[in-house]
């Protein structure tokens, strides 16, 4: 589940034929000599670059499979009622510390993409963060993220013991409930990334079915997280079936878009742009 602006996903500009990929003779990029192409050494931080958020990637990916993989199964777990709560809770625990490092590592992909080129040259370390609100995949990450800390408070305070139902609905469903809403809220973001500030089908894009399946999962989310209000008059929730099988579907998108995200590979922001030119 990663919202990251990736190449030919920039509006309508496309990604060119690879009739149209060659380099000119006359790229200061590439030396040409007997009908030999030699590639120009600066381009290897670039290419450093490349690999870096490759493995970026495939840590994400794999934090949102085992994340989404985990609270599926805490969901069966309880909808199945297998083992005890505190089984439960912990497998969600689990899952919500995975969750929590994909929305994190998000962030990381989509600064060190935006690296500008002079930096790169002279510094070859990963940045572990980086401030960037104008960026529309950086917003994305950056509300996933929140809303992954906030699922956090409401897994943590789910093992407290003897809370009322005003307790409950205030430590466990607000905090679920607000994060919820942040993921929606990332991908309704991530959707106009990927559709040029539109949020349209791009069916040919890898991109746009992560971002698609994962946007499907929040929602689902978001019903289940309704469903778990506690009624002060009845100290139960709304509908507990909704609330597990909410969350398994939900769960298993985000695995999916986890899944597919693996072959979703990164393009650095000079790719985009040399693609889109």
């Amino acid at each position: 589940m990663t919202f990251v602006r990736r190449g030919g996903c920039r509006g309508d500009a496309g990604t060119p034929s690879p009739a149209h990929l060659g380099t000119p003779p006359d790229d200061p990029g590439h030396v040409t000599t007997g009908g030999d192409v030699r590639h120009d050494p600066t381009d290897a931080p670039q290419r450093a670059q490349t690999r870096l958020l490759g493995r970026l990637n495939l840590v994400a990916a794999t934090a949102f499979v085992l994340g989404g993989s985990l609270f599926a199964l805490g969901a069966l777990f309880a909808q199945l009622d297998v083992g005890t709560l505190a089984t439960v809770n912990t497998t969600y625990l689990v899952g919500g510390f995975f969750f929590s490092l994909g929305g994190y590592v998000s962030i990381l992909l989509v600064v060190n993409a935006a690296r500008d080129e002079r930096r790169r040259a002279t510094d070859g370390s990963m940045q572990w963060w980086g401030y960037q609100p104008q960026r529309r995949d950086w917003q994305s990450a950056a509300v996933l993220f929140v809303g992954t800390l906030l699922f956090a408070v409401s897994l943590v305070a789910a093992f407290a013991q003897g809370l009322t139902p005003r307790q409950s609905d205030g430590w466990i469903w607000l905090p679920d409930i607000l994060g919820c809403v942040c993921f929606l809220v990332s991908g309704h973001l991530a959707m106009l990334d990927v559709g040029g500030g539109h949020v349209r089908m791009r069916v040919r894009i890898l991109g746009w079915w992560v971002v698609a399946v994962n946007q499907l999962g929040s929602i689902l989310f978001f019903l289940a997280g309704v469903a778990a209000f506690v009624r002060p008059a009845t100290a139960a929730e709304v509908d507990a079936g909704l609330v597990n099988w909410g969350t398994f579907a939900g769960a298993a998108c985000f695995a999916i878009g986890g899944v597919v995200q693996l072959f979703d590979k990164p393009t650095t922001t000079r790719s985009v742009v040399q693609q889109t030119s």
